[in-house]
């Protein structure tokens, strides 16, 4: 009995001691809030996933893939990563020969050549190949404005005019182009106590940059926006809805001075659900230029982005400490703009996906 007193103080006190060095990473208390609670482990409507990545398409075994999503009712998943040329063909015949009707793949396109002679005709030309092997549409990641550079070692602007025929080629095959442009507008910040990502930029710390690296985080936005209104024939899904989901004021004023932006809501699940009442109100107005996605590909996190988008439930926890300190409230949108967000609008947007996958 003396021993098993001894040993138990000694964890006691251990436990206590931990408990007060404890750093502010290790802080995440359980919430004693007892409210009503409504769990949702599979989408109410089927859906389209736009923004998914799975960079070994070409070789990998895609049966693994279609569990998941018929668990979480997920109809068609677009992977961004398809890559070009005989990759991207690679990646288009084993969907065709064993799921053809429940995957879309985008083209990428490589900017290591601009500056040279007719690198924009070429560029086009290779994308229109591309749609022709079976590409849906276009994908433009966010080292275009970040780390691209040109011939010369100059880093490429987003609306670089030397791009235009990219952009155009795009509006004449009828394709849209999912772009990711900069990041949160929190890592050109500083990391001080007023950063709200400031866990996230410690923990990964490669995410910082200064406030002009490479550029200004604003210039690089701007860039994106004039790249849009140059080229309104041509369709454009804004990933993580601009980075502006924290600043829906913005974002509608965006949405309002362009008309072919539309936005997709993969990694901002977070900023809408610590503001139902006026995300859902955003929602309800933009209703027919809203595309649901993801990103990466982890099957245990979509039910976070169903409970916020379907439910009225209040205060639960996001998946991800490091991306918001803050819990999460249902919008409990209407169905008819679930439907348009989950499915309807990507159709509208994405030509040759298989419509009888979905309700009416």
């Amino acid at each position: 009995m003396k021993i098993y007193t001894f040993t138990l103080g000694i964890i006691l006190s251990f436990t206590f001691t931990h408990a007060q060095d404890m750093g502010f990473e290790e802080y995440s208390p359980t919430s004693t809030l007892v409210v009503p609670e409504h769990p949702v482990e599979k989408a109410k409507f089927t859906f389209i996933d736009v923004h998914s990545h799975q960079f070994r398409m070409a070789s990998q075994d895609l049966s693994e893939l279609i569990r998941h999503m018929d668990q979480l009712n997920e109809g068609i998943m677009v992977n961004l990563s398809g890559g070009s040329g005989e990759d991207l063909v690679a990646k288009i015949k084993n969907v065709n020969e064993h799921y053809p009707n429940r995957f879309a793949i985008f083209a990428n396109v490589d900017y290591s050549g601009v500056g040279n002679p007719n690198w924009g005709a070429q560029a086009a030309a290779q994308l229109e190949e591309d749609v022709k092997n079976g590409a849906k549409g276009l994908k433009v990641y966010k080292s275009l404005g970040l780390r691209n550079n040109d011939v010369n070692g100059n880093r490429i602007p987003v609306d670089d005019p030397r791009l235009d025929p990219i952009w155009a080629k795009c509006g004449e095959l009828g394709i849209p182009v999912l772009i990711h442009s900069a990041d949160p507008k929190s890592f050109w910040d500083p990391m001080d106590g007023d950063n709200e990502r400031w866990l996230e930029l410690k923990t990964h710390p490669r995410r910082q940059r200064s406030a002009t690296d490479p550029a200004p985080w604003q210039q690089i936005i701007d860039e994106q926006h004039r790249m849009f209104k140059k080229h309104p024939k041509t369709n454009f899904i804004n990933a993580h809805m601009g980075w502006y989901a924290n600043n829906l004021d913005r974002l509608g004023e965006l949405m309002d001075e362009i008309p072919n932006m539309n936005v997709g809501i993969a990694a901002v699940i977070a900023e809408l659900g610590r503001q139902p009442k006026r995300a859902k109100e955003f929602f309800i107005k933009y209703q027919d230029r809203i595309l649901f996605g993801k990103d990466s590909w982890q099957p245990n996190e979509f039910p976070t982005y169903f409970r916020v988008l379907e439910t009225p439930d209040e205060y639960f926890p996001y998946y991800k400490k490091y991306h918001a300190f803050w819990a999460m409230y249902g919008l409990d949108l209407p169905d008819e703009v679930l439907k348009k967000v989950y499915y309807k609008n990507a159709l509208n947007l994405i030509p040759g996906l298989d419509k009888s996958l979905f309700p009416e």
